[in-house]
């Protein structure tokens, strides 16, 4: 071999140390994954939850203006003004509270409030799992620099080092879209 891929003096203590310290983005680049994807999970069960509430929400609304509905027609068919009085406050009541199912936003429970509420937590959800893909691309690079930097120790080449630190370097990259700019390729 030529002297240029060879390994010069003390260039394997260099290369064992750009191993080291790819292991170690490595490492940081797994926990920031796995941290990412858990919160993932953690706000696909928010926002599953806020929709199931949210369909029972419209359930009840649902039932309480189809009984409104039904005693308004028993209304225009009754004489007694006390009777007539009690359904009216009834009907009234009904049509009170299936407003207050449709947008509540002292609870922030109403149906308006939590579509917005699971939409909010599916796209934290979103931001989570491209996280976790640019995590995921920084890993598998960091993995392959460390084994193309490991065969430049066994092989003399040198240059095999410079592709392991270019890929940690590009791994670094992705590791920065992860934590500042997750959508910018997914």
């Amino acid at each position: 071999m030529s002297e240029h891929f060879e390994a010069p003096e003390g260039g394997n203590k260099k290369i064992a140390l750009l191993i080291a310290i790819l292991a170690l983005m490595l490492a940081l680049a797994e926990i920031g994954g796995k941290q990412a994807e858990n919160e993932a999970v953690a706000k696909n069960i928010e926002a599953s939850n806020l929709w199931a509430f949210f369909q029972a929400k419209t359930i009840r609304g649902t039932t309480v203006r189809t009984a409104s509905d039904a005693m308004e027609i028993d209304l225009a068919a009754t004489i007694d003004p006390a009777a007539r009085e009690r359904m009216q406050k009834r009907i009234d009541g009904w049509k009170a509270t299936a407003a207050r199912y449709d947008s509540e936003p002292e609870t922030n429970e109403g149906r308006k409030e939590l579509m917005a509420r699971a939409k909010a937590a599916e796209h934290e959800r979103d931001d989570y799992k491209a996280k976790n893909e640019n995590f995921e691309i920084a890993s598998g690079l960091l993995q392959i620099g460390i084994v193309v930097a490991s065969a430049s120790i066994i092989t003399g080449v040198v240059m095999l080092a410079f592709v392991g630190g270019g890929l940690g370097a590009l791994a670094l990259g992705f590791m920065s879209l992860a934590m500042f700019a997750p959508h910018l390729l997914f």
